[in-house]
């Protein structure tokens, strides 16, 4: 589904990403690891416009993905950012609404249902103020309003960081959930490598901005380099 191939992105003259190369097949869990400022988040606001390519090429569907992040997401590609970016001064219902822009009369209520089948408290807190939620409860409703797009492809930038245990263990019961509905597919960047690659359908080791190493989750889970130098093993 998306294939990413000698890629090269940059802030300003600074360059983070140094030729990388990978695919993402339809309907399977990839998993990105790496250490804090491996260049895990540019890749993913790369692939969603908010990074320019500097060069290499980044396909989706088989045709080149547009650099405008408006016609990224009208493609089916939702980024779902690292920090929850949700509109704190607006409703819970209204960030849903603002993730739903593009999705049309009776699939608009489906989606929100199925968030709130997946987040039942987003439904009980649907008219409070984003702002005033846990930090838990945010992160449910940016991977809410991620799903309102109906995506082909979601990019979840580090969905774990900062919840309480609970809150972590949902969160990673809706992307197994997601994975196994076998409708979506998923790239995800995660700290948590040990969770993210038993999940993980394939892999990829992200250092420096380059890839080390790639191979299936499980695979990479029981890598002795892996497990040293990110499970604590």
């Amino acid at each position: 589904m998306l294939k990413i191939n000698n890629l090269h992105s940059a802030y300003n003259k600074i360059e983070v990403l140094h030729g990388i190369s990978m695919t993402v097949p339809k309907n399977r869990l990839v998993v990105v690891i790496g250490r804090n400022g491996a260049g895990k988040s540019t890749l993913l606001k790369t692939i969603s416009g908010l990074v320019k390519i500097k060069s290499g090429s980044i396909t989706f569907d088989g045709e080149p993905l547009p650099s405008a992040p408006h016609k990224i997401v009208g493609k089916g590609v939702v980024h779902v950012p690292e920090g929850r970016r949700i509109f704190p001064s607006l409703t819970v219902e209204e960030n849903l609404l603002m993730g739903g822009y593009l999705t049309k009369g009776s699939e608009f209520d489906e989606c929100k249902q199925a968030v709130f089948d997946f987040f039942p408290v987003l439904k009980d807190r649907r008219h409070q103020q984003a702002g005033t939620l846990s930090g838990g409860e945010q992160q449910m409703l940016a991977m809410g309003r991620g799903l309102m797009g109906k995506p082909k492809l979601l990019l979840l930038d580090e969905p774990s960081l900062g919840l309480a245990p609970i809150v972590f263990g949902q969160v990673f019961d809706l992307i197994e959930n997601l994975r196994d509905q076998g409708e979506m597919t998923i790239l995800l960047v995660e700290q948590n490598a040990s969770v993210a690659l038993q999940l993980a359908d394939y892999a990829y080791v992200l250092e420096d901005g380059q890839i080390t190493m790639e191979g299936k989750g499980s695979d990479c889970l029981h890598n002795p380099k892996v497990k040293e130098a990110y499970l604590g093993a």
